[in-house]
């Protein structure tokens, strides 16, 4: 007789609920962790971490019950200790203390939380290199925590902290650390201890001061003050010989910080600060400076020394109160952008600032009075002077290094324009707005000393293969041309910091450009380029700015994001859909970020 009664209705579940209970992360999921090491449960909504995880390296998988064959293609019992785990944009409150069940983590990502508080058994994973806690709302930290030594990477941005504890000084082989964001009034002298720093940012707290111990970071690269409330910047920052990019916009600085041993200081950016008078004595060590951003201060004037800076690319001095600039500034051979908007100007017509920066420096330069000994040019002056002479400054051959034939809309370059070089070294050569369909070929007799041309706004669309042998250039504009490509052959510019490639033809991004590892700027916006590959891109590790702008773009692959080197991710302008405009807006941090969380497994 049947065991149900009649009417009754059979729950075809029944008998199965407790072999299967609802778990969040699926076994197959798992299974593919155990093989590979690496799970990844970003944004699933978790509110808690499923016990199933956390000892996944101590249960036996559920395989374990129906195949014991040592045969077996399925060697359950070979699985691999789990040693990266993502847990970033989920609701977390709490970590479990059973975290400490997998002490062969290398990676834990759990950023974009609601963490208040971390279990002190996170101090016994010791392999642990790269710790990401940004966006929760941790107060504070436990002691255990310092004990991690091996850790490579720390990120605490977007928190609650109050203070940092002297035994930070205990993570010795630390070498990205992030604190940006909190509510730090100070940080410990101990921060000194950390001697393998590359990168700090302290942006956004409310520091007054810095410790004069931070001089003892002698590797540390970038540091990041933005948003602070410093009034001062210690003298001995000057010690730390290894300083390429400084960051201190956003403070209450009344002078440029004086630098004299920081020789390869490439960026420092003091804008919306308080800062009246430039000194010579503040500029003339900046030797390797490429970049001083000054926007937004109260300067009133700048001193003639500021031409020391020979290799400045990028000059911001918008909404200052400045009535007049030195003319000398036309004479520095690698600025590209010089901005002078929001400043009392009385010496410069307003028509000539909406120009661009490559007007505005040849009107400096024509402002230039001749010689002291009352020559207007070097070189013969006769009846006999060729009339393509007569075009080419003679005096910026031999004083500048710099031959410059642009603006004449010619279709080639006359010989007598190279002539005219007789062998005298020459760093810069300015083509740009003319007619030109292709390099002039007599562009290699400089390759000796040739390390920036301008190309831009010509007609040229292809680059030959013995522009290869120009292994000089450090700078290299190509805008607005007919290119579609690019020659392998380019990988042979290992000196290559920047290239201009915007408003030209490319359908594909130039893969010649992976393979050349000096670069620092990209810019190839306004083309039709359709992808960027990440994993390539990544081995570019001084990339810091890349402008994608306006082309064809799709997809944007969530690999991007471990390009932690960009500083610039430009993308407006693309045709994707996701990362949404909102995310893009917020800056190229937390795109870069936002992009991470997206990584799968």
């Amino acid at each position: 007789m049947s065991r149900f009664k009649r009417g009754a209705v059979a729950d075809p579940r029944a008998g199965f609920r407790q072999d299967t209970p609802q778990c969040p992360v699926p076994s197959g999921l798992l299974k593919s962790a155990r093989k590979s090491g690496q799970l990844n449960l970003s944004g699933r909504g978790l509110s808690e971490v499923p016990q199933s995880v956390w000892r996944i390296n101590v249960d036996p998988p559920e395989e374990a019950q129906q195949n014991v064959s040592f045969s077996a293609a399925e060697r359950w019992w070979e699985q691999t200790d789990l040693t990266k785990l993502l847990l970033s944009s989920n609701k977390l409150q709490t970590i479990s203390e059973d975290i400490k069940l997998l002490p062969a983590l290398v990676v834990l990502d759990i950023h974009d939380n609601q963490l208040t508080t971390l279990p002190a058994s996170i101090g016994e994973l010791e392999q642990l290199q790269k710790l990401i806690l940004s966006h929760n709302k941790l107060t504070e930290l436990p002691t255990e925590l310092w004990s991690l030594t091996n850790l490579r990477c720390l990120h605490l941005q977007q928190n609650l902290l109050e203070q940092l504890p002297a035994d930070l000084g205990q993570l010795c082989h630390l070498e990205d650390l992030d604190i940006s964001n909190n509510k730090l009034m100070a940080v410990p002298d101990s921060l000194a201890d950390l001697s393998n720093l590359v990168k700090l940012n302290l942006s956004f707290n409310n520091l007054k001061s810095l410790p004069s111990a931070i001089s003892g970071m002698k590797n540390l690269r970038m540091l990041d003050c933005s948003r602070n409330q410093l009034e001062s910047v210690p003298p001995v920052l000057a010690q730390m010989a290894s300083l390429e990019q400084l960051y201190l916009r956003h403070n209450k600085l009344r002078f440029l910080p004086e630098l004299p041993s920081c020789k390869t200081l490439k960026e420092l950016h003091c804008g919306n600060n308080q800062i009246e008078v430039l000194e010579a004595d503040h500029l003339k060590h900046l030797s390797a400076l490429s970049v001083l951003e000054l926007r937004d201060n109260k300067v009133k004037s700048l001193p003639e020394e500021i031409t020391v800076l020979q290799g400045l690319e990028r000059l911001d001095l918008t909404n200052n109160d400045i009535s007049s600039v030195p003319c000398g500034l036309g004479t520095l051979p690698n600025l590209k952008s010089l901005a002078l908007e929001g400043n009392p100007l009385r010496t410069i017509r307003r028509d000539i600032l909406t120009k661009g920066t490559s007007e505005l420096l040849k009107y400096l330069r024509s402002r230039i009075q001749e010689q002291p000994d009352g020559k207007a040019k070097e070189g013969p002056n006769t009846a006999m002077t060729l009339p393509s002479q007569a075009k080419i400054n003679v005096h910026a051959i031999k004083t500048l290094k710099t031959l410059d034939y642009s603006e004449k809309q010619e279709a080639s370059i006359p010989d007598d324009v190279f002539d005219a070089v007789n062998n005298s070294p020459v760093a810069n050569v300015n083509f740009s707005k003319n007619q030109l369909t292709a390099v002039p070929p007599r562009i290699v007799e400089l390759r000796d000393t040739l390390a920036d041309i301008n190309l831009g706004c010509n007609k040229i669309s292809t680059i030959p293969l013995e522009f290869s042998k120009l292994q000089q250039l450090v700078h290299i504009d190509l805008r607005n041309n007919l290119l579609t490509s690019l020659p392998v052959e380019l990988e042979a510019l290992t000196k290559l910091r920047s290239i201009i490639l915007s408003f030209n033809k490319f359908k594909c991004f130039p893969d010649v450009l992976y393979r050349i590892l000096t670069l620092e700027t990209i810019l190839i916006s306004n083309n039709q380029v359709g992808a960027i590959d990440p994993v390539q891109l990544k081995l570019l590790d001084r990339l810091s700015t890349l402008d994608l702008q306006n082309n064809d773009i799709m997809q944007v692959p969530p690999e991007l994001g471990n390009c932690t080197s960009l500083r610039a991710l430009l993308l407006d302008g693309n045709p994707f859909r996701n990362p949404r405009a909102a995310i893009v807006a917020k800056g190229t941090d937390a795109l870069l970020e936002y992009l991470r969380s997206r990584i799968p497994t």
